[in-house]
């Protein structure tokens, strides 16, 4: 954990020893980090209410229905707004922004901004409390 992280009570992470967080990370009341595989959350990163980090699947075309665990990455000063899910696997870059109830199926790019189930980019997101040195609101 880096310094000034937050988690809040009612946030739970399935596997603290595969989570790393950098500086200034929030997980809000509820949020669920599913993590068999390592999850790194960037700086100022943000988890809403709700929020659910889906780190795993199971192999269902095999009788067995193994376990399927993939590293995740929730890169700085993205925001994962109240009740969003993020599908296993998928990445958010850079400043992205996964909308109130949405679900990320696929990499989300830097800056953009998501909604809708499957997400799709609704628009560009403004760089502009970042280069300007702080914490975007």
């Amino acid at each position: 954990m880096g310094p000034n992280c937050h988690f809040y009570p009612g946030s739970k992470i399935w596997a603290p020893w595969n989570l790393t967080c950098a500086d200034q990370v929030t997980a809000a009341d509820g949020v669920e980090i599913y993590n068999p595989a390592p999850v790194h959350l960037g700086s100022h990163a943000i988890l809403s209410q709700q929020a659910y980090l889906c780190g795993a699947t199971h192999d269902l075309d095999d009788p067995a229905f193994p376990l399927l665990a993939y590293s995740m990455t929730i890169g700085a000063y993205a925001w994962v707004c109240a009740r969003a899910s993020v599908c296993p696997g998928v990445n958010l870059a850079e400043g992205s922004v996964l909308g109130l109830g949405s679900v990320a199926t696929r990499d989300l790019e830097a800056w953009g901004v998501y909604a809708g189930t499957p997400a799709v980019k609704v628009r560009e997101r403004s760089r502009s409390g970042k280069d300007a040195g702080c914490v975007l609101s």
